[in-house]
């Protein structure tokens, strides 16, 4: 969390040196393809029939967009996210490290002449690449809470701005998949993000 918090004042810290850079990671008004980083942090619970409450963890991510009409400011973005999710609580803890790819649309419209907004929405395809779990109720391991299925699905959405090629997303993800390994009990994934980055 330290390292989090230091990298994301040094990004805080970096506006100025980006303000030579022309407004905007793209433009609004002409058809293109544009390119960004993004790292930020995640706040993931689980939801459903066994709840577990929340946990902190950091985001890592390359991203592509592509402009899709040339008279309306609709793109298509994807890219590859790292990311770390899981939950805790006194029964049991989860910690998952994903490998997300989302497919996500978004509108932009300029909020002023030098900023731009972008809503967007669409769902997002994750693959638990490595996971630990710690159950302290044993009775949890006889309703399948102490396996989680690795692959996950669900939608995105939230908001983007950008501002002289830096970007700040805040948004939400609904989990669909019901990640316990049971028949009788039901787990969503969620989580609340903020993403800082540069768009090229």
């Amino acid at each position: 969390m330290k390292k989090f918090l230091v990298a994301t004042i040094a990004l805080l810290c970096s506006v100025s040196s980006f303000g030579q850079y022309s407004s905007g990671g793209f433009d609004l008004d002409k058809e293109n393809v544009y390119y960004g980083i993004r790292f930020g942090g995640t706040l993931a619970s689980i939801t459903g029939d066994f709840s577990i409450g929340s946990k902190v963890g950091l985001t890592l991510a390359g991203v592509v967009g592509l402009r899709l009409s040339s008279s309306t400011p609709v793109f298509l973005e994807s890219g590859l996210y790292y990311t770390q999710r899981g939950a805790k609580n006194s029964d049991y803890e989860v910690t998952h490290n994903n490998l997300e790819i989302p497919l996500v649309i978004k509108y932009g419209f300029k909020a002023t002449d030098d900023i731009a907004l972008l809503p967007f929405i669409g769902p997002y395809f994750a693959y638990a690449v490595s996971a630990d779990q710690k159950v302290k109720n044993q009775s949890l391991e006889e309703k399948g809470i102490n396996r989680v299925y690795r692959n996950n699905m669900g939608f995105k959405l939230g908001c983007g701005a950008e501002y002289n090629k830096l970007y700040l997303e805040l948004g939400y993800q609904f989990g669909l998949t019901n990640i316990w390994d049971s028949d009788v009990i039901t787990g969503h994934n969620n989580a609340l993000f903020l993403n800082f980055g540069v768009n090229f």
